[in-house]
């Protein structure tokens, strides 16, 4: 278990850590991250999809750069929570996510370490580059355990928004998914082109 010079330690959020993180942080401040962006790039076949019609969730791709926020976590409960993040982002069969430590600027211009979930380009979750009626669809069918695909990116915008951020593409994979159509399930399932065995993911 990482110590990060056996303090605090900071993690970057950028889906739906944003809004529920799930512990309580000793600190949450808005965060800019270098080298990566937020992509709607991992197929999620449990909590925001099936294995037969999939979702669609965010994952940090390369290049560009990312707006989030970094959660100051205490020193005495790393561990715990660290294990929580793990399990949460990483907990299952496919590799979706990567943990790395990489350097985040906060807002009040402070840089630190944060550990970060990135996409993970070898997994089989991974989708690479869709067009955005794709994914509109991926969103629109996927429903798993947490709920809709769709309320996932509308929450992850809403937060985006109170943070003054406007979204971008992802506002317009949502618009997209207001203004479509439902996906058969046997012309879905050859779009995706996904294994057809379950899965036990956690979380995507």
């Amino acid at each position: 278990m990482m110590s990060m010079d056996g303090g605090d330690v900071w993690v970057f959020g950028y889906g739906s850590l944003m809004w529920r993180p799930g512990f309580e942080p000793a600190e949450a401040r808005a965060a800019l991250l270098y080298g990566y962006h937020r992509a709607l790039c991992i197929y999620s076949t449990r909590y925001r999809g099936t294995p037969e019609r999939p979702g669609l969730v965010m994952g940090l791709d390369r290049g560009g750069a990312c707006r989030g926020i970094a959660f100051r976590i205490r020193a005495d409960e790393t561990r715990t929570v660290l294990a929580y993040l793990d399990d949460r982002e990483m907990g299952q069969d496919d590799r979706v996510y990567l943990r790395r430590i990489l350097p985040v600027r906060l807002d009040d211009g402070r840089r630190v370490p944060a550990v970060t979930y990135v996409a993970d380009r070898n997994g089989a979750r991974y989708t690479g580059r869709l067009g955005l009626e794709h994914m509109a669809e991926l969103v629109r069918a996927g429903t798993g355990m947490m709920g809709t695909a769709r309320d996932y990116l509308s929450q992850t915008l809403e937060r985006m928004a109170e943070m003054g951020l406007h979204g971008g593409p992802l506002r317009d994979v949502l618009d997209a998914v207001a203004r479509g159509v439902e996906v058969p399930t046997a012309e879905y399932t050859r779009a995706t082109n996904l294994p057809s065995g379950p899965t036990s993911g956690k979380h995507v």
